[in-house]
């Protein structure tokens, strides 16, 4: 009789992955069509929904999805990047303290990205900001923010692709999978314990 090996834990969940990949389509939809405005700016819209299903979802949202639990400090994510490029840094089973970073850095920028794209509409008396105060600012002022921090993003996204990939070379651990499969592989003897709680440190 073959003995049954454990499966590996679950810890993205469904509305998590599916967040992941919708925010990946819609930015990269309104960056690529850009000349489609309608296109364009329901795909903007749609970004900003996602933030904002982001921000709750990470107030009440399941363990592993709360910013309470893999929020920390700049001087952490800076140590751990230090330690990655050595290869000794240690696994995480949830956000590593420098994708903690970047998920921060990203919502921020995605944020003003979608809010100078949404006033630009405004100015044409359309989307929800029109006949707000935010009509009476400066188009060229606006077009310029909005430029700037999409291309800010997109080069942000990059880094981010990187940062996986590099993670998933010294961990050994295909992430981008992880977050398809919401599974990723349990760390020795955790047991009933927060998984995010108990580090798989790297011996050798």
């Amino acid at each position: 009789m073959k003995q049954q090996t454990e499966k590996p834990p679950v810890v993205w969940d469904p509305l998590v992955r599916l967040f992941h990949w919708s925010l990946f389509f819609f930015f990269f939809l309104a960056y690529l069509e850009d000349d489609w405005l309608s296109l364009h700016g329901h795909a903007g819209y749609t970004v900003m929904l996602l933030v904002l299903f982001r921000l709750i979802w990470g107030v009440i949202g399941t363990s592993h999805a709360r910013f309470a639990d893999f929020v920390t400090t700049p001087a952490v994510a800076i140590i751990y990047l230090k330690q990655l490029f050595s290869r000794t840094a240690e696994r995480h089973l949830g956000h590593n303290p420098a994708g903690t970073a970047m998920i921060l850095l990203l919502l921020i920028l995605m944020i003003i990205t979608g809010f100078s794209g949404m006033s630009l509409f405004a100015l044409e008396g359309s989307g929800p900001l029109a006949n707000t105060f935010v009509a009476s600012w400066p188009g060229y002022v606006l077009a310029d923010v909005h430029e700037f921090f999409a291309n800010f993003t997109l080069i942000a996204v990059i880094v981010h692709i990187v940062g996986v990939l590099l993670t998933s070379l010294v961990h050994k651990e295909n992430l981008p999978g992880t977050m398809i499969t919401g599974r990723k592989r349990a760390v020795p003897n955790w047991s009933n314990k927060s998984p995010d709680k108990c580090p798989d440190k790297r011996h050798g």
